[in-house]
């Protein structure tokens, strides 16, 4: 009788990761290849780019990150921008032009 509570419990936990500290992100291409990340809240974007770089083998220098047509800064976390599990960012080459 209390084995028939016990499994209850752990499914009432279940939600309580949900509402966790980490996010489920999409990195989106301009090809359209989607890379997925489970990151924290508080991690550094950074981070995410250099994971996203050795993971498709690019230099993480060539690349940039955008969320919301803006650009992300290499300090700025989840938080910052306010970003939600299941959100994408995408990702663009980096063009230096000239004259």
């Amino acid at each position: 009788m209390s084995d028939a509570g016990s499994p209850a419990q752990p499914a009432e936990a279940k939600p309580k990761p949900e509402g966790d500290n980490t996010l489920n992100i999409k990195i989106v291409s301009t090809n359209g290849d989607e890379v997925f990340f489970k990151i924290k809240k508080t991690t550094k974007l950074n981070k995410l780019k250099t994971a996203y770089a050795d993971r498709v083998g690019t230099d993480v220098n060539a690349i940039r990150l955008l969320f919301d047509g803006q650009r992300i800064l290499d300090d700025q976390t989840a938080t910052d921008l306010e970003l939600e599990d299941g959100d994408a960012i995408e990702v663009l080459l980096e063009q230096v032009g000239g004259n």
